[in-house]
C-alpha cells in the first residue's frame, strides 16, 4: 500500500460519518434508509466528494439492475410461470420432509438466484401451506428451510442478491484509486458464483435434512397446517372462535345514528363482517357506514359474547342467516391469513389509516406479531413486517388484494392467474436479458433494463405496476450508502484502516484474515444490512488483500458473498416474513440459525478458495 499512511482530517471526518452511522443502524433510531440518505448529506456537506460524484448512487450500474430485476421477477410472477413450478412441486413433493425439503427448498433456491430471495419466498407461501396441508406436516417444519434456502440461492448468480449485483461496482471504484503499480482487480460474470452458489445450497438442504428434525420446531398444532378451512385452527391459534350472526336493529337500539366503526369500538363488540341496509347488503362494511333502524348486521363471535351485545344494545338475534345465507357461503367467503411484506407500503400505517374494509374489501378480525395475538385496539395498531392479519371476506377480494403486493396471501385461494397468456412475452425477455449478460458486452444494467422494459411494452406488467414492484426503500439505502463506500476508498481511510488492522493483528495467515473478514461481514450484516456492509467493507477488504499480497477479488467476494450470512436472528427480511406464518420465535432462530451462521462460514470460505484458489 506504498508505505505507512498518516491520518488525515478527511480520514477522520469520514470514519466519523461511519461510526455515527453503525451506530444508528444498530440503535434502529431512524429507518435504515433515512439513516443512509442522512450519511449521504453529511458526505455531501463536509465536501468529501466532488458533487459529480456524490449522488452518481442513483445512477449507478448496481442500482438500475436491483430496479429492473425487481420489474423482471414481478413480471414472471403475474403471468404464473412461478404458479406453474409451485404445481410441478405439488406433484412431486410426496409426503415426507426428507422429499420435500429439497424439492422445495431446492426450487426456490434457483429460483432466488434470479429474482429477489423475498418475493421468491412470498411467491412459495401459499404453496407451502397447501403441500403443508397435504402432508401433515407441520408448516414450521418447512417454512424456516425454505427461507433460509432462499437467501442461500442468492449466491447463485451475480443478479441474485443485492451485495453480489453491488460488488462489481465496488470492485471498479476501487480500481481508481488503486496504488502506483498495483494490478486491478478482476470483476465476476454472471455464472462465476454458481459453483459456490450450489455448494451452499445444497449444504443448506443438507443441513436441514440432517439436523431439522432436532432443530425445527415442532410444538405448532396439526391446524395449523390447513389455513382457513377449520374453525378450530383459528379459534386454537388465534382466538378467532364463533360463528356469523345476524342482528336486526331496533328502533330502541342505541347503535342507530352511529357509524360501523363507532358500534365495533362498544364494550364487548363482537366483529361485524356484515351489514345490509334496505336492498344494499355486501361484507366489510366501511368504518363511516352509517347504522339505522331495521339495518342488518353480521356479526361474527361466540353465541354468548352476540347474545350479550344483542341484549344491551336492543337488537334482535335471528335464529338463523336470512340475508346473509348466499353471500357467507364458504364456497364464495371465509377467512385467511396474510403477512405484511417487507417494503410494504402499509408498514408504519394503522389498521384506521389503511382502512382494509375501504382499501381491499374485507375485515380484519385480528393481528398476530410474534408470539402475541391481538383482538382488541387493532385500528391504533402500527403494522410492522411479518404481521399476520386474521381477515374475513370474499375469496375473489381476498385474491384481488394478494395481488396488490402490499402483503402475501398465505392461505391457498382459489384464483385464477392474471395474465396467462403473456407467458411467452415474459419468458422471452427474462431468456433475453440472460443471454445479453452472458453473451454480449453491454453493462449488467442495460441487459436487464431490456427485460424489464421489455415486459413493460409487451403489456406483461403496466408502467404502475412495475414502479409498485420496486422497494425503493432499497433502492434508497444502496444508492446513498454507495457515496460513503467511495469516501472511504477515495480519502484513503479504507486503506488506513486496513494498516492498522494488520498492524494490530500481527503476522497472521492469509486463511485467518479471511475469517475474520467473513465474521465481520456477518455481523456489519445482522446489525445494519446486506447492502450496507457489502458497501463499506469491499474497500477495507480489497485494501488488507492488497497490504498481504492476497487475490484483492478472493477478499471482495468473500464480504459480498457473506452478506448472505443472515440467519441468527430474524432481522433479514425473508427470515420476517416467514417468522409468524411458521410460529417461530427469537429463540428459533438463535438456535438453528446459530448453527447455519457456523455451517455457511465453514462451506463458503474453503469454497471461494476452491473454485478462485
Amino acid at each position: 500500500m506504498g508505505g505507512d499512511l498518516v491520518l488525515t482530517t478527511e480520514m477522520i471526518q469520514v470514519l466519523a460519518v461511519l461510526g455515527v452511522t453503525v451506530v444508528l443502524f444498530v440503535l434502529e433510531i431512524l429507518r435504515v434508509d433515512v439513516v443512509a440518505l442522512c450519511a449521504l448529506v453529511a458526505i455531501g456537506l463536509l465536501g468529501l466528494l466532488p458533487s459529480d460524484q456524490l449522488f452518481a448512487g442513483f445512477a449507478s450500474n448496481a442500482v438500475i439492475s436491483i430496479i429492473a430485476v425487481m420489474i423482471i421477477g414481478t413480471g414472471l410472477d403475474r403471468t404464473g410461470v412461478m404458479a406453474v413450478v409451485a404445481s410441478m412441486i405439488l406433484r412431486l413433493g410426496g409426503r415426507t420432509e426428507t422429499r420435500i425439503i429439497p424439492l422445495v427448498s431446492g426450487t426456490v433456491g434457483v429460483i432466488s438466484g434470479f429474482m429477489q430471495n423475498v418475493g421468491a419466498t412470498a411467491l412459495f407461501l401459499p404453496v407451502i401451506s397447501r403441500i403443508a396441508s397435504r402432508s401433515q406436516i407441520s408448516l414450521s417444519r418447512l417454512l424456516m428451510p425454505m427461507g433460509f434456502c432462499a437467501i442461500l440461492g442468492g449466491t447463485l448468480t451475480m443478479v441474485g442478491s443485492s451485495p453480489l449485483i453491488l460488488l462489481n461496482d465496488l470492485i471498479q471504484n476501487s480500481n481508481r484509486n488503486l496504488p502506483p503499480g498495483a494490478d486491478t482487480v478482476t470483476t465476476f460474470h454472471l455464472f462465476s458464483v454458481t459453483p459456490i452458489g450450489l455448494i451452499l445450497l445444497a449444504s443448506g438442504i443438507l443441513f436441514f435434512l440432517l439436523f431439522g428434525r432436532f432443530l425445527l420446531p415442532a410444538s405448532q398444532v396439526l391446524e395449523k397446517t390447513r389455513p382457513g378451512r377449520t374453525r378450530s385452527y383459528f379459534a386454537q391459534l388465534y382466538g378467532v372462535k364463533g360463528d356469523v350472526y345476524e342482528l336486526l336493529v331496533t328502533s330502541e337500539s342505541q347503535l342507530v345514528g352511529l357509524t360501523i366503526g363507532e358500534a365495533e369500538v362498544l364494550e364487548g363488540a363482537p366483529s361485524l363482517v356484515a351489514i345490509r341496509n334496505g336492498d344494499e347488503q355486501h361484507l366489510a362494511p366501511a368504518s363511516e357506514e352509517m347504522i339505522w333502524v331495521g339495518t342488518v348486521l353480521g356479526a361474527m363471535g361466540e353465541r354468548e359474547q352476540i347474545g350479550e351485545f344483542a341484549e344491551a344494545n336492543e337488537l334482535v338475534v335471528r335464529p338463523r342467516l336470512v340475508s346473509f345465507g348466499a353471500l357467507l357461503n364458504p364456497s364464495r367467503a371465509g377467512i385467511a391469513e396474510s403477512v405484511i411484506t417487507p417494503g410494504s407500503p402499509l408498514v408504519g400505517k394503522t389498521v384506521q389509516e389503511v382502512r382494509f374494509r375501504k382499501a381491499y374489501g374485507f375485515s380484519v378480525l385480528a393481528l398476530q406479531r410474534a408470539d402475541e395475538v391481538h383482538r382488541q385496539g387493532l385500528r391504533s395498531l402500527p403494522l410492522q413486517v411479518g404481521d399476520t392479519l386474521i381477515m374475513h371476506g370474499t375469496w375473489r377480494d381476498l385474491g384481488r388484494a394478494s395481488s396488490e403486493r402490499d402483503f402475501v396471501v398465505v392461505t391457498d385461494l382459489p384464483k385464477e392467474e392474471q395474465r396467462p397468456h403473456k407467458v411467452g412475452w415474459a419468458l422471452a425477455f427474462f431468456l433475453l436479458s440472460m443471454g445479453l449478460i452472458v453473451f454480449s458486452d453491454f453493462r449488467l444494467s442495460v441487459c436487464l433494463l431490456v427485460g424489464a422494459v421489455g415486459m413493460v411494452v409487451t403489456q406483461v406488467l403496466s408502467m404502475d405496476e412495475a414502479y409498485a414492484s420496486v422497494s425503493w426503500k432499497t433502492v434508497f439505502l444502496l444508492a446513498s450508502l454507495i457515496p460513503l463506500g467511495l469516501a472511504m476508498d477515495t480519502t484513503g481511510t479504507a486503506a488506513w484502516m486496513a494498516q492498522q488492522a494488520l498492524a494490530f493483528l500481527g503476522d497472521v495467515p492469509v486463511l485467518v484474515l479471511q475469517i475474520l473478514l467473513a465474521t465481520m461481514t456477518t455481523f456489519f450484516t445482522l446489525v445494519m444490512s446486506n447492502v450496507g456492509a457489502t458497501a463499506l467493507l469491499v474497500p477495507l477488504a480489497i485494501n488488507v488483500a492488497l497490504a498481504v499480497g492476497a487475490d484483492p477479488a478472493v477478499f471482495a467476494l468473500i464480504v459480498a458473498i457473506s452478506a448472505s450470512n443472515a440467519f441468527l436472528i430474524p432481522t433479514h427480511q425473508v427470515s420476517a416474513l416467514i417468522m409468524s406464518p411458521g410460529g417461530y420465535r427469537v429463540t428459533d432462530f438463535l438456535k438453528t440459525g446459530g448453527l447455519m451462521t457456523i455451517v455457511f462460514l465453514l462451506v463458503s470460505i474453503p469454497a471461494i478458495n476452491w473454485v478462485y484458489g
